[in-house]
């Protein structure tokens, strides 16, 4: 009986059997935090991705809206500076005939002044000198603004400042001016009526 007692006195030995602490170990995640924080900085991520491509698109709105309100402001002025300019187009265009028509009421004035003395005094040489007088004004006035008398007669024909009225001759040579039945005239240089004349053909 003091045997059994010795025997339960004795501390006893547990035997574990390790490979069960082996699967709890592998099953177990190794580190606890960083298992916690995994997720969480997942989450954290997708929303600063998305606050990012919030904060993207807010921007180039901005910028669409400023291109947009440009691009209106530029139509606005093209749209004001077309109808500026056709309106000062409108004016010179005009403003262009005064000159002209200043001179005119002088040649005006002189047609009044010889036809009232034509009905006072009837004297042809008198009359016919205020005529020329009138008319050689009348010239000087349109010379002032470009105009010029072809020198047609004698000239070889050019159908783009002469118009044939009339063609004799049954030569084989070159057409040539024959005779100017109306003339032509040239405004800065640019065919304003081109001279009505007679072609001759040179044998």
């Amino acid at each position: 009986m003091t045997e059994d007692r010795e025997r339960d006195e004795e501390p006893r030995v547990r035997i574990t059997d390790r490979r069960r602490f082996a699967n709890l170990r592998d099953a177990a995640p190794a580190d606890p935090a960083g298992a916690a924080a995994g997720p969480a900085t997942e989450g954290q991520t997708s929303e600063q991705e998305g606050a990012g491509v919030a904060g993207d698109l807010a921007s180039a709105q901005g910028e669409a809206r400023q291109y947009l309100d440009h691009l209106r402001r530029l139509q606005a002025e093209f749209d004001n500076y077309r109808k500026r300019v056709v309106k000062e187009q409108t004016e010179l265009a005009e403003l262009g005939a005064m000159p002209v028509a200043r001179r005119m009421l002088e040649v005006l004035d002189d047609f009044e002044l010889a036809l009232m003395s034509a009905e006072d005094q009837p004297d042809f040489e008198r009359f016919l000198k205020g005529v020329e007088l009138v008319y050689a004004k009348l010239v000087d006035a349109l010379k002032a603004e470009g105009l010029e008398r072809m020198q047609a007669e004698g000239a070889p024909f050019d159908p783009e400042l002469h118009e044939a009225l009339m063609q004799t001759g049954e030569g084989e040579g070159e057409p040539v001016v024959a005779d100017v039945l109306r003339p032509g005239y040239t405004l800065k240089g640019r065919v304003l009526r081109p001279a009505g004349v007679r072609v001759e053909r040179e044998d």
